[in-house]
């Protein structure tokens, strides 16, 4: 009897993750803890930090298989795996957002597509670091500060490297009010900045209604791949506009985003293990994806000094920030920088214009790299 006790404590005890974790281990619950802390304290991108943390510290904790094939978490994964997840965001995305400001000054679409600049420049650094062209595409991508579209395009194009990307992506969107003001100031005078811009002319319901319908047809019959983001990006705007489907609209930006949001980011999370994780390449990402948002922020706001030129001075360039996809994030920190410059400034409504074209830029970029590179 005391052998056989003494046996079942030992396959216990030896049975623990205490005994069988490692140091890679280790250091992605330390890493994980470090993305709740920014979630729960620093209030960085909580609604996914805190899920993708949280999802890391599962993975690497040993032996509970939630992974492995038959595990919670494998089962939640085919949503990213099938392409699911990402696209059910944008619905939940277009549904919350006015595309109104982009209708009523179209000339912003140029805004959001000079900061998908980044995404171009960085896939040719990414192969110069020695990054495959699907890696090199999947990593560049980083720079729309577009989350789903990042882990979109990663499950496609380099399932390997989900993880890492996804949490820089997630990672420099929280950190867009810390990064995109010196790069706008850097740029900028404070003339420029203070400029104070017409307000946007009202925009009638049937435009609203067109307006998402006819994206969808000329971006899907330019760039196919793109139909799954830009799909139902426009889907989730019809159903805000059309007046008719209320109860669809309220379901998509409230619930079904909630639901898919928690598996998404989880999921996500659970792909950072420590063994794909603590790499070279994974240093490699991370400051290629800054890089990446940089140059997307600059490019933005150089072109919008251009515009500010050939408008005599109608345009504010700091909206030109927004063209990156981080919405409504990039454009409160337009409207906050301008207000500094000039207290009557009131920018958000028209950095509202390219955040939107920067959303639907990226989805094209991705739509782009797919087609190239995809299997």
């Amino acid at each position: 009897m005391t052998q056989l006790i003494t046996k079942a404590l030992e396959k216990l005890i030896l049975g623990t993750g205490f005994v069988n974790i490692g140091l890679g281990e280790i250091v992605m619950l330390i890493i994980s803890f470090t993305l709740i802390y920014l979630a729960i304290v620093k209030k960085y991108e909580p609604l996914l930090l805190l899920p993708i943390g949280f999802g890391a510290m599962l993975t690497n904790l040993p032996l509970t298989g939630i992974m492995d094939p038959g595990g919670l978490l494998y089962h939640l994964y085919q949503g990213i795996n099938l392409a699911i997840f990402p696209p059910l965001i944008f619905l939940g995305v277009g549904a919350m957002t006015d595309f109104g400001p982009l209708i009523a000054n179209p000339r912003t679409l140029l805004l959001g597509a000079a900061a998908q600049f980044g995404i171009f420049a960085t896939f040719l650094g990414a192969l110069f670091l020695g990054f495959s062209p699907s890696e090199s595409g999947a990593i560049a991508i980083i720079g729309g500060a577009d989350g789903p579209t990042a882990i979109f395009l990663a499950s496609q194009l380099a399932p390997e490297l989900l993880g890492t990307i996804a949490i820089a992506a997630y990672s420099y969107m929280a950190l867009v009010p810390i990064i995109q003001p010196p790069i706008m100031k850097a740029l900028t005078s404070q003339k420029e900045r203070a400029v104070v811009m017409e307000q946007l002319r009202p925009v009638s319901k049937k435009e609203k209604i067109v307006f998402p319908i006819m994206v969808a047809a000329i971006v899907i019959l330019m760039v196919p791949a793109s139909a799954p983001l830009i799909g139902m990006l426009m889907l989730g705007n019809l159903l805000r506009e059309s007046g008719v489907t209320e109860r669809l609209s309220d379901t998509a930006q409230n619930a079904l985003i909630n639901i898919v949001t928690i598996f998404l980011g989880i999921t996500v999370g659970a792909t950072a293990k420590a063994a794909v994780f603590l790499t070279w390449k994974t240093i490699g990402i991370i400051v290629l994806g800054l890089l990446a948002f940089s140059i997307g922020t600059a490019a933005g706001v150089l072109l919008g000094k251009l515009m500010n030129k050939l408008t005599g001075g109608k345009i504010n360039p700091l909206i030109g920030a927004a063209g990156v996809s981080a919405v409504p994030m990039a454009a409160r920190v337009v409207q906050v920088v301008g207000a500094k410059a000039n207290s009557k400034n009131f920018l958000l409504m028209h950095a509202m214009g390219p955040n939107v074209a920067g959303v639907i830029g990226s989805a094209v970029a991705a739509g782009i790299l797919l087609t190239i590179f995809g299997g």
